[in-house]
């Protein structure tokens, strides 16, 4: 049976890229903490290193639990966001350092961006946009604190111009349309476009 330790988290390369180029898609970059996490009645998370974090934010595994879609693994961050949507990472450095919830503690949001199993079957080696489809409809009613992460297919030089650089977001992620998922690997198929200034989430890794 497929399992979560199967995986490592697919990583970003960081280059010069044109916003506007056919055959992209394009994703608000989160800044928070990679984890994948694998659900069927019971789940499981795991940092970008393998590391295990299921207890480190409880509500994301209590809603993963009660999610019931079958067996599933699926990528993305868990952040905490803030009263316009922007992920706060140092209000998330505070809260996984005490792994776990605490009172007084922000609340946590796992924000989803593909999916690696769909129903016990392995779909890494399909196209990202069939995945991102199966996640939306996965996610079409997403339990607390599971957030599905969107996508963009034109108009990403201008999305970065009037909301990533007014709003000091993270970024972008950009994205082959027709990449598959590649565990471990740092592939030119996934590009990191940073806004001039931010700080990188990998300045704490586990």
């Amino acid at each position: 049976m497929i399992k979560i330790d199967d995986f490592r988290p697919m990583l970003l390369d960081e280059r010069p890229i044109d916003l506007d180029q056919p055959g992209w898609i394009y994703e608000l970059k989160m800044d928070g903490y990679r984890v994948l996490a694998e659900f069927d009645g019971t789940a499981q998370l795991r940092t970008r290193n393998g590391t295990d974090a299921t207890t480190w934010f409880p509500e994301v595994t209590h809603s993963l639990t009660n999610f019931k879609k079958g067996h599933c693994v699926v990528d993305g961050e868990v952040c905490v966001l803030d009263e316009i949507g922007r992920s706060d990472f140092n209000q998330l450095q505070d809260r996984a350092r005490r792994r776990g919830r605490y009172p007084g503690a922000p609340t946590v949001v796992y924000c989803i961006f593909d999916l690696l199993v769909n129903h016990g079957v392995d779909i890494t080696q399909q196209p990202l946009l069939k995945r991102k489809a199966a996640l939306a409809k996965l996610l079409k009613k997403p339990p607390p604190s599971i957030m599905y992460v969107g996508h963009f297919d034109s108009g990403a030089a201008q999305l970065f111009k009037s909301a990533v650089i007014p709003l000091k977001l993270e970024g972008l992620v950009a994205k082959r349309a027709d990449s598959v998922y590649q565990p471990g690997v740092r592939s030119s198929d996934w590009v990191k476009v940073k806004r001039k200034g931010a700080i990188p989430a990998e300045r704490f890794k586990r």
